[in-house]
């Protein structure tokens, strides 16, 4: 499954032609489920990539997709058009992230230790044909798989608060809010994971420019 650039993602059409998207959602607000199949049309991708660089599996990462959008089906009605579709649409995605993590964390301490160290193994090897996977629709194989091992190294956390910094493009003040953390824990996060990008990429001299724009490139 190939990746669109965020930047692809368009204005949902309806079949009268241009459909603003707020339209869509008091259509789909009023049960008109045609208008929220055009609205999931246009967001699906973005989502999908999101939720594959967070968990590194296209198993978890289909389960998050499906679950963000069964949530936000369900919690449609309190969409107040305060935000975009997308940013309210995003902090759902957030929650159900937070809440996988936290669920995979109790699943993982009441196996045994054979059955984690399984578990563990099969990780890897899902891990390595994902970037295998990914390799062949990149122009530079050596760095997706570099930062594909950089990501895997870091905890859930720093991953989620690098992809929301550098592949969302969302603000140190932003993220922190989302999380209920600080800014300064927020830039810390990311600091540490640019670190093992630029360990991992090779990158010892250059601006942390250099590592997040390399990292963008790959994780689009």
């Amino acid at each position: 499954m190939s990746i669109e650039p965020l930047d692809a993602v368009s204005r949902p059409r309806g079949n009268s032609g241009l459909s603003s998207e707020d339209e869509l959602v008091r259509q789909a607000q009023a049960g008109d489920k045609d208008a929220f199949c055009l609205l999931a049309q246009a967001y699906e991708r973005r989502i999908y990539s999101l939720a594959l660089h967070y968990s590194r599996e296209r198993e978890d990462a289909e389960d998050l997709s499906q679950e963000v959008w069964l949530k936000a089906y369900a919690a449609l009605s309190t969409f107040r058009f305060e935000s975009s579709f997308y940013t309210w649409l995003r902090q759902i995605t957030i929650n159900c992230f937070l809440n996988h993590r936290r669920a995979k964390a109790y699943r993982w301490r009441t196996q045994t230790s054979e059955s984690a160290s399984s578990e563990n193994l099969e990780l890897r090897e899902d891990a390595g044909s994902q970037v295998r996977g990914l390799e062949t629709t990149l122009q530079n194989h050596l760095v997706a798989e570099k930062v594909m091992q950089a990501l895997a190294g870091v905890s859930p956390q720093q991953r989620l608060i690098f992809l929301l910094k550098h592949q969302e493009g969302m603000t140190y003040e932003e993220i922190s809010r989302e999380l209920g953390c600080s800014s300064g824990t927020v830039k810390k996060s990311v600091s540490r994971t640019v670190a093992k990008l630029r360990e991992k990429l090779g990158v010892n001299e250059e601006p942390e420019n250099y590592v997040s724009c390399a990292a963008a490139g790959v994780l689009r």
